[in-house]
């Protein structure tokens, strides 16, 4: 009697800007562990708005708080690199950057670190992704678990183009409530450009670059319309930031 081959599950990296205390990160973990062998490295403190920044100037300690989840003293970006090439030994098939608390809408992508560790992944040629869920005291995260379980077969079993990843947005709303998913691009959110400047206890001056969103700009299509309307956002974002129109307008140029 021939025995029949058991099929080798997906090797599933789990990383994230909100450290080992993101409330995203149980959630995706769990989800993504019914479809593959899961293992996560995330910073030992949160490191929001870290954007795709690199621990170069200090060594990376990395400590394993439980079975498959450890902790590291770096970067979203650094945490991706370690976990690729050297705790999996190369051999991933898949990463999940999130469950970030907060959505990364629009020009979000620049700074977001959630999206770093997916795009970190990208470089590595690994197929990435990146999952936020906007801040509410309304539901919790499974919608969005759920669905990195679904996009994460998907990407799986299709794959992506090269230099490509992608960032979702779920609503911060109960599962129930949302409408669906639209493929969109990136779209436009406006933020206070002032710089808030107080003083401490000792009468030193200090500053805070920390804006307030004023509003989202409703274009159709986009992320930010995406996530008004209550449906999922998908967003592919590639490496290649060249703009080719003025590309070729700049050959011309005088130098």
């Amino acid at each position: 009697m021939e025995v029949p081959v058991r099929k080798k599950r997906p090797r599933i990296l789990v990383v994230n800007d909100d450290g080992i205390h993101g409330e995203g990160l149980a959630p995706l973990i769990a989800a993504l562990s019914e479809i593959g062998e899961v293992k996560a490295v995330v910073p030992e403190i949160e490191r929001s708005a870290e954007s795709h920044s690199l621990t170069l100037h200090k060594p990376l300690r990395v400590r394993q708080v439980r079975d498959g989840v450890s902790i590291v003293n770096g970067t979203p970006a650094a945490c991706t690199r370690f976990g690729v090439l050297k705790l999996m030994n190369r051999r991933v098939d898949l990463i999940a950057s999130g469950i970030n608390r907060g959505y990364n809408l629009g020009q979000d992508v620049v700074y977001s670190g959630t999206v770093a560790a997916a795009m970190e992944g990208t470089l590595l040629d690994v197929p990435s992704f990146a999952i936020s869920r906007g801040y509410s005291e309304e539901g919790d995260y499974a919608a969005a678990a759920a669905f990195a379980c679904k996009l994460a077969a998907q990407i799986l079993r299709r794959r992506l183009p090269p230099g490509v990843c992608l960032s979702v947005n779920v609503p911060a709303v109960e599962a129930g409530r949302i409408r669906g998913v639209k493929v969109a691009r990136l779209g436009k959110r406006v933020y206070d450009k002032r710089v808030t400047m107080r003083s401490d206890p000792s009468g030193n001056t200090y500053f805070w670059l920390l804006g307030k969103k004023v509003r989202g700009i409703l274009s159709p299509g986009t992320d930010v319309a995406a996530i008004e309307q209550r449906c999922i956002a998908v967003t592919p974002l590639c490496i290649d930031n060249t703009h080719e129109a003025f590309l070729r307008r700049l050959r011309d140029w005088d130098f």
